[in-house]
């Protein structure tokens, strides 16, 4: 099939050729159409050339500052055939590092977007539904053949699959289209495992795609320094890092989150797995309010902050929000105290967020000890060729005096 075909200005096609999976909008010197074909439309697959017209790859065409989200670095077909070869190798990376489903764990990461070569796509399995999230144009144009490769690579493991694409096609600002199923039906919400832990998943009606995954094994290792602590969990949503704390043995734990609905999932998700539990207790509250009014002190404490910046224009005023965040949890740490503290903002690097938390420490002065540089777990693989996905940064610090 011949496509649209994208030509490169002169010295622009480098970083294609290093599998860079953005083509941006600064880099197209012309556009070939055939004679009789329409004007190039958002979410057409193009092909994208060099100078010479050598075809370097195919990917979605989007009118914006990235101009081709790359689907692969060779003249190629897109097909059936063509997604069930990217999806297959994207459940045998799971299956190899044992992250499908098992005995204690029933939810994982599928597709990664640039990380699984599908820029675009997100799929998260909760046990036998597959919830879909199409952030492009492109990637919605082809929701109907996605559920069907998923279906082929999946087999009987698969029951359902649900496009949950709206929001986030409205946030890029591209036509909405309805979430609904794309292949069979289940029931909203469910229980699935996570270590062994239970959670209720609304993939209807919660955030992103129902839970936060990529915590899995940052969740895991609270519990180390959760037993017999008192631990405050804020940004807390489904109560995932509380429900480890408890589960580790914590004589005491806090959850707040802005919103209520979050709370009430947050208290559901801790009756399910304790009864009658007596040493939780959930604040529908602002974090940084609850912090500068509350006189608690905390042996642990968990920030898992929404991103604070989508933009590079934001980069500074989410760096100050980083700092004033941190620093009001240092003063609220006991001397011997843990604190766990994240960013999912992808303008804010590495080096740019711990240089931050180094700062808040400053600020508090307090004696601050790195234990753990944290990020997300290997179903959210990150390609050599694309840094730019590793967007979860986080850091366990130990609060020496």
């Amino acid at each position: 099939m011949n496509y649209p075909t994208i030509i490169l200005k002169p010295k622009r096609s480098e970083s294609l050729k290093r599998k860079h999976p953005w083509v941006f909008s600064g880099a197209i010197d012309k556009i070939l159409m055939d004679e009789d074909a329409e004007e190039l439309r958002e979410g057409d697959l193009v092909q994208v050339a060099d100078q010479n017209e050598k075809i370097l790859g195919v990917g979605h065409f989007a009118e914006g500052s990235i101009a081709v989200r790359m689907l692969s670095f060779k003249k190629d077909v897109v097909n059936s055939n063509f997604w069930e070869r990217k999806l297959t190798a994207a459940f045998q990376l799971r299956s190899t590092l044992q992250l499908t489903h098992s005995e204690s764990t029933t939810c994982y990461r599928l597709v990664h977007a640039e990380g699984d070569g599908l820029p675009g796509l997100v799929v998260d399995i909760y046990g036998s539904v597959a919830i879909v999230q199409a952030h492009s144009a492109g990637f919605a144009n082809e929701l109907p053949a996605i559920a069907k490769a998923l279906k082929a690579v999946m087999g009987d493991k698969l029951t359902a699959v649900y496009s949950k694409s709206e929001k986030a096609l409205h946030r890029q600002g591209e036509e909405s289209i309805e979430d609904d199923y794309l292949l069979g039906e289940a029931e909203s919400p469910q229980i699935v495992l996570e270590h062994n832990l239970q959670f209720e998943i609304d993939w209807i009606n919660g955030q992103k795609t129902g839970f936060f995954i990529d915590q899995r094994f940052n969740r895991e290792l609270l519990k180390t320094y959760s037993k017999g602590k008192k631990v405050l969990n804020t940004f807390c949503y489904s109560g995932g890092f509380s429900v480890y704390a408890l589960a580790a043995g914590a004589t005491e734990v806090h959850s707040v989150d802005s919103s209520q609905k979050a709370i009430e999932l947050t208290d559901r998700n801790v009756a399910i797995n304790f009864e009658d539990c007596t040493i939780h207790k959930s604040f529908a509250k602002d974090t940084l309010k609850y912090l500068n009014e509350t006189e608690e002190l905390y042996d642990t404490i968990i920030l898992d902050p929404p991103a604070y910046a989508k933009s590079k224009s934001a980069q500074h005023k989410a760096v100050q929000g980083y700092k004033r965040l941190n620093a009001k949890a240092f003063s609220m740490i006991k001397k011997g105290g843990i604190l766990f503290t994240f960013s999912c903002s992808q303008v804010v690097d590495r080096k740019l967020f711990e240089n931050t938390i180094m700062a808040a420490a400053i600020e508090a002065r307090r004696n601050v000890k790195v234990l753990h540089h944290l990020s997300q777990p290997a179903d959210h693989p990150v390609s050599i060729f694309h840094p730019e996905g590793e967007y979860l940064k986080g850091l366990v610090l130990y609060i020496e005096e």
